[in-house]
């Protein structure tokens, strides 16, 4: 994999803010248990919406969130104008939540120059830098090739076939009582419990509130269940959290990582995989 480090900070963005490449995505979704549909809409300049529940997901996949496929992928971006040689850098309104998952759908689509907003709109605000309340219209292209890079995501018969390689390091990003099966799935129908296993780095702890934590705290994080020289897994309700585990971790040059696309809203609702409480 390239080595790119995956995040952008506020000043760095200003840097290139007049780069004719630059293509600036907001990748905001609303959280399970909280919305900011209702939220006056503000947004950095230039901005266009990345739509990763409708035209990034596939929307006939009984999953939430799993990836759509190459063809609508490439189509999707040519409609965003997005081309080869542009720059992407992705953001959401709440700090670091769902641009995460943004930064790796274009990872597992081969793009390389691709950037998480570190602290996102909140840190663009915090340094009193303009917002606007409106997208650009978009300027479409001609869609380009784009390969799907298996090296980024897991599925299903992938996990259970490393479930006891001591290489490889299942990392699951939900809550504590969650992974532990002490409280309910926010889904109905989906088991409670964990991948047998695995490790839990429930995704809060990664963020200082609206910013990844530091390296050096990520570092001791992953350090506790892992070395860089491991095969990472992670996982989630639904690939959203996990995608922000796989960016901590690829930031501190652990760069086998992947996101398990199905995460628990797959694993947990087949009965025929095994779980741990």
């Amino acid at each position: 994999m390239n080595c790119q480090h995956p995040l952008i900070t506020t000043q760095q963005l200003q840097a290139i803010f007049d780069n004719e490449n630059l293509v600036l995505l907001d990748a905001t979704i609303d959280k399970i248990d909280a919305s900011l549909k209702d939220e006056k809409l503000e947004l950095i300049p230039h901005s266009l919406f990345f739509d990763t529940e409708n035209r990034a997901s596939e929307t006939s996949s009984p999953l939430p969130h799993t990836l759509t496929s190459v063809e609508n992928f490439s189509n999707y971006i040519a409609e965003l104008g997005i081309h080869k040689d542009s720059i992407i850098v992705v953001y959401d309104r709440w700090g670091v939540y769902s641009s995460p998952r943004a930064w790796w759908t274009f990872k597992v689509f081969g793009f390389e120059n691709v950037f998480v907003l570190d602290g996102g709109l909140p840190a663009w605000k915090g340094n009193q830098l303009p917002v606007v309340d409106a997208y650009i219209e978009t300027k479409k292209t001609t869609p380009i090739t784009v390969q799907l890079n298996k090296e980024w995501i897991a599925t299903a018969d992938n996990v259970l076939q490393v479930l006891e390689d001591e290489n490889v390091r299942i990392v699951d990003a939900r809550s504590p009582a969650r992974f532990r099966g002490k409280q309910a799935e926010p889904r109905p129908g989906i088991r409670s419990g964990h991948i047998p296993n695995a490790y839990n780095v429930f995704f809060e702890d990664i963020l200082d509130e609206n910013f990844l934590q530091s390296p050096q705290k990520i570092n001791l994080i992953f350090k506790a269940i892992g070395d860089p020289e491991n095969d990472y897994i992670f996982s989630c309700g639904s690939g959203i959290t996990a995608s922000i585990l796989a960016l901590a971790a690829y930031s501190i040059g652990y760069h086998s990582v992947k996101v398990y696309d199905g995460s628990w809203s797959e694993w947990g609702a087949n009965p025929d995989l095994p779980i741990e409480c």
